[in-house]
């Protein structure tokens, strides 16, 4: 019989049927729980302002995220600024180039993306358009530093459009996981912070990135599952592992 049974996914939910968790669930027997430690808050037009950023002075925005893409907006149409025609788009990838259409209409002329998801592979698009007045729309957990956009030389300015807080537990929502899943440090720091008391015991950890990984051990817990490796590229593959483990070591113990 599994040890673990009941695992938190600190996410939210997938949209795609055939996303491998599902297929994870229905293999093992185990029971997947989708709820997010923190969330993304958009800055008041208020909080904005303190920053002196003016988004009109711009002429092309940088993307990364399309939770930028949305807040974004959000802010222009709160601060009544209307985004011009000629506004550039520059997207690390076209999944997120593609989110634009929610906005804008899509026009392959103005609107330009990598094929890694990092900002180097825009290299080439941003050296061609070095006149322009970038911004770069970012959160309030931005390392800060782009040496890339740097050592090109072009004009730009970060402006901090959205916060990441963490996503509180009710008094009376259970807390009854054998397993709980992180994939930022911000989740761990979520996790302390509403369970302040929190003693790991039996309960498993698992996390995504190196960052994350620290950010655990930083708190005292024990990481059991880790992700990216060799034999786990993604944290699904890495669950799956995991999963296999404890199907052995109960065939083991009968």
């Amino acid at each position: 019989m599994l040890t673990v049974k009941k695992i938190l996914i600190s996410q939210p939910r997938p949209d795609n049927e055939k996303s491998p968790y599902y297929s994870l669930a229905d293999k093992y027997g185990v029971d997947l729980v989708f709820r997010p430690f923190i969330k993304v808050q958009g800055l008041s037009p208020k909080e904005f302002r303190q920053q002196k950023v003016h988004i009109e002075d711009y002429t092309a925005v940088i993307f990364t995220a399309r939770t930028a893409i949305d807040h974004f907006f959000a802010l222009c149409k709160e601060l009544r600024v209307a985004v011009p025609e000629t506004m550039k788009y520059f997207c690390t990838t076209e999944a997120i180039a593609l989110y634009l259409q929610k906005y804008i209409q899509y026009r392959k002329r103005k609107v330009f993306f990598g094929t890694t998801g990092k900002l180097d592979a825009l290299v080439p698009s941003l050296a061609r358009h070095k006149t322009e007045a970038f911004l770069l729309p970012v959160s309030d957990v931005s390392n800060g530093e782009y040496p890339m956009l740097d050592n090109l030389g072009i004009k730009y300015t970060k402006a901090v459009m959205y916060r990441t807080v963490s996503n509180d537990f009710t008094p009376d929502e259970k807390f009854d996981y054998d397993m709980l899943v992180f994939f930022s440090p911000a989740g761990i720091n979520s996790l302390m912070k509403n369970f302040p008391d929190f003693e790991q015991g039996d309960i498993k950890i698992g996390c995504l990135g190196a960052t994350t990984a620290k950010a655990v051990k930083d708190a005292g817990l024990r990481l059991d599952v880790a992700a990216p490796s060799p034999e786990a590229p993604s944290i699904t593959a890495a669950l799956e592992l995991f999963l296999k483990e404890q199907v052995k070591a109960a065939k083991a113990k009968r």
